[in-house]
């Protein structure tokens, strides 16, 4: 079988980068290579800031309702395609098909916000701001943007910038994770056919080569990223370093806090999906479950290990399983799977119980794959290994507290602060959650308290190294530069 061979996508145009080496990507439920992507040099993301730095004179000076029209023509494409873009991100990062299709959907979601930016990006005015003079805020566009992304969201996590970068009339330089990066490829040659005038958008695949170019291009104003916490604080140096404006959002251990009145049920149900869905890697994923109570606590552990033991792990392209709610597939690669295989070792070693061992899985005929079935500790202490990780995969900890101050006093003491929720009825413990618990995005009963595209995204602490949030109206400020005006104007002599 033929294997593709991605190219780049610059100035309008698909192109081979010059002297690239190439690397394989496999589908991790089977270990089949399904691409081969070129691994750019330092040159090949010149020329593509090039074309951008080119583009943008006049795409900043289109009218904003003329840009957006090219962001609508790219939402019907999106789904037109839906489906094959949904099953080109099971295929490449092994998430399950419900999973996928969630992703695309989200990303469909954030250009359609961005299609309303003739009203986000309105200024601000003030008649009379002192005799016979006025003043005017206007929002105007900064220049070239990029973005490194990450493995584990192809399709979406771009789109959480991108379309706002190019509706507010900037020009953008993305580069894919290298590991899946079939997803943009395709989505790129649906933004080629929505018409954007070339080197609006451009598309440079590659490894860190490609990330360190874009972090030192003096062209390029702004940079966003989502990626590790140790990525994240190095791309914020980097850019303070070369002056730019950066968006770096990092690492999380969301936890999920079950008081004593909690529907245990319904809950145990919704933190499956947050727990496994992805095999655990993402950026909202709940890995730490804070019980409070002893009989909370035993009530938890024994249905959500009962729970555990039901979800189906499979290649998710798999006909027999594809439109299940709760498949799991592997975890991203080898490597992924040794480290996480590593902090279970680990875990074990720091004295906490195994309750439930995902380590032997064996899924039939995919021998290849990199899976890992669902792992659950009990009797962790805050401060274990496993507790302070961000493990990023499908292994949940399990602790115990003695009263919600105890919880929020476990959760805060936490370097990270992306996502935390809390099951309860008690609307007065609901209140103290969303503002004591120090955490960027806060769910209320939700397993995954990632917000609507209409809403800001991001988290506190070490999960991010950004002033401005991503999504919605409030990246409209990181885009953009106020110019503030102060005039008058002096009636004419007869």
């Amino acid at each position: 079988m033929s294997v593709t061979r991605l190219k780049n996508y610059v100035n309008g145009q698909w192109v081979d980068p010059p002297n690239a080496g190439t690397l394989d990507i496999e589908n991790p439920s089977s270990g089949e290579i399904v691409a081969r992507v070129p691994l750019s040099t330092a040159e090949a993301v010149s020329q593509a800031v090039d074309a951008a730095h080119a583009a943008f004179p006049a795409w900043s000076n289109t009218p904003v309702a003329r840009r957006c029209e090219h962001l609508f023509k790219l939402v019907g494409l999106m789904q037109d395609h839906f489906e094959e873009i949904s099953r080109g991100v099971t295929e490449e990062m092994g998430k399950s098909l419900p999973d996928a299709r969630a992703e695309v959907k989200r990303a469909l979601e954030n250009v359609e916000v961005a299609c309303g930016m003739p009203t986000l990006q309105q200024g601000d005015k003030l008649i009379g701001a002192a005799a016979d003079i006025d003043g005017e805020v206007l929002r105007v566009p900064v220049g070239v943007f990029g973005m490194i992304a990450p493995f584990n969201f192809p399709a979406m996590v771009p789109f959480w910038f991108m379309p706002y970068a190019l509706a507010t009339g900037n020009t953008y330089v993305l580069k894919p994770s290298e590991i899946v990066p079939c997803s943009q490829q395709r989505i790129a040659a649906l933004i080629h056919e929505a018409g954007f005038p070339p080197g609006v958008f451009n598309l440079v695949n590659g490894d860190k080569v490609v990330g360190e170019t874009l972090l030192a291009n003096e062209k390029v104003a702004g940079i966003s990223s989502v990626g590790a916490t140790a990525t994240a604080r190095a791309i914020t140096e980097a850019c303070a370093k070369h002056g730019k404006r950066c968006q770096a959002f990092g690492g999380a251990k969301n936890y999920l806090v079950v008081m004593p009145d909690a529907k245990t049920d319904q809950v145990v149900r919704n933190m499956l999906t947050s727990c496994y869905g992805c095999a655990g890697q993402r950026c909202m994923a709940a890995s730490a479950i804070a019980c409070v109570g002893d009989e909370t606590y035993q009530t938890v552990v024994k249905e959500f290990l009962a729970a555990s033991k039901e979800v189906i792990v499979a290649d998710p392209l798999d006909p027999a399983v594809a439109n299940e709610s709760m498949v799991m597939g592997p975890v991203i690669s080898a490597a992924a799977k040794s480290r996480i295989l590593g902090l279970i070792d680990t875990g074990v070693k720091e004295g906490a119980t195994l309750a439930l061992d995902g380590r032997d899985i064996r899924v039939p005929g995919r021998e290849k794959g990199h899976f890992i079935g669902p792992t659950v500790f009990t009797d962790v202490k805050p401060g274990m290994t496993v507790e302070r990780t961000e493990i990023f995969g499908p292994v949940v900890v399990i602790t115990k507290c003695d009263s919600f101050d105890h919880a929020i006093s476990v959760i805060n003491s936490h370097q990270y602060g992306n996502g935390a929720s809390i099951y309860t009825q008690n609307g007065y413990y609901a209140r103290r959650f969303k503002l004591e618990a120090q955490y960027g995005m806060i769910g209320i009963n939700i397993g995954i308290p990632a917000p609507v595209a209409c809403l800001p995204f991001g988290g506190m602490k070490a999960s991010v190294y950004a002033d401005i949030k991503a999504q919605s109206k409030a990246i409209i400020d990181f885009f953009t530069q106020k110019k503030i005006v102060t005039e008058r104007y002096w009636a004419e002599e007869a």
